[in-house]
This record gives C-alpha cells, sequence and structure tokens, in this order.
C-alpha cells in the first residue's frame, strides 16, 4: 500500500491529443522531482532491460470546468501539496524557454491552467480533488 499518490487533472474540453500531451508532461514532472517515485527496470527473459514506471498510483481526474480545475488547484496550495501546471499558451510555444516565458505572464489566480499535478499524502491529494470524477 502506498501512502502517497499523484492526480492529475486535465480539463475535458481539450481535443485528445492535447490532453495526452498535458498528461505526459505533467507526469514527467512528479518523476523529475522526486526520483523516490521511481521503480526499478524491467528486465525480461531475455535479459533486455526496460525503463522502469513511477511505483505510485496515477490516477487522472476530469475538470468539467475551469473552476473545477482551479479549485483544485487552490485546495492543494492550501494542503501544501506538490503541483505541476500546464497552461494553455504552452500548446503554442516551441521550447522551454517559451514555456518559461509564458508562465512568468500570470499570478497564482489568472493563470489558464488546462492541467495540473498533485502529489503527496493520499488523504490530502483526495481532498484536494473532492467532488471531481475520473477522466474516462
Amino acid at each position: 500500500m502506498y501512502d502517497k499518490k499523484i492526480a492529475l487533472v486535465i480539463k475535458g474540453d481539450l481535443m485528445d491529443w492535447q490532453k495526452l500531451n498535458v498528461t505526459a508532461f505533467l507526469a514527467s514532472a512528479v518523476a523529475i522531482q522526486f526520483p523516490d517515485t521511481h521503480g526499478q527496470p524491467f528486465v525480461n527473459a531475455s535479459g533486455t532491460t526496460y525503463l522502469p514506471f513511477i511505483k505510485h498510483p496515477m490516477l487522472i481526474y476530469k475538470a468539467d470546468t475551469e473552476e473545477q480545475i482551479k479549485r483544485a488547484f487552490t485546495r492543494a496550495k492550501e494542503r501544501d501539496l506538490h503541483i505541476g501546471i500546464y497552461t494553455e499558451p504552452l500548446f503554442s510555444t516551441k521550447n522551454e524557454a517559451g514555456n518559461h516565458v509564458e508562465i512568468a505572464k500570470h499570478t497564482d489566480d489568472d493563470m489558464p491552467l488546462v492541467g495540473i499535478v498533485i502529489y503527496g499524502e493520499n488523504k490530502k491529494v483526495d481532498k484536494a480533488l473532492d467532488g471531481l470524477k475520473f477522466h474516462p
């Protein structure tokens, strides 16, 4: 049983490729920042080694409205959870420098969020996401 979990909240009105892109980038943020989330490499019967997975549960929720994603973001901040963000302008940037420029334009209150990742204690994550449904 794990005492921590990773939860992603993705806006439901994005195109499929955008949802997948946001999910991948946000999940990678947790893996990069927290090496203890890494599992062990996989080795098959041929002796070939493959990349490990993140070893914590990863749940994906759907935000039907901007208010729902902002509420989850605010509640996660209030609970001192680790948060990663993806904003709408990042779909049009072409590199990391552009991403930093776009993120720097906004305060916590006016970020055009399309996805967030939250990492932390199970119960705190659950409370931050209270009312959201799993993404279909």
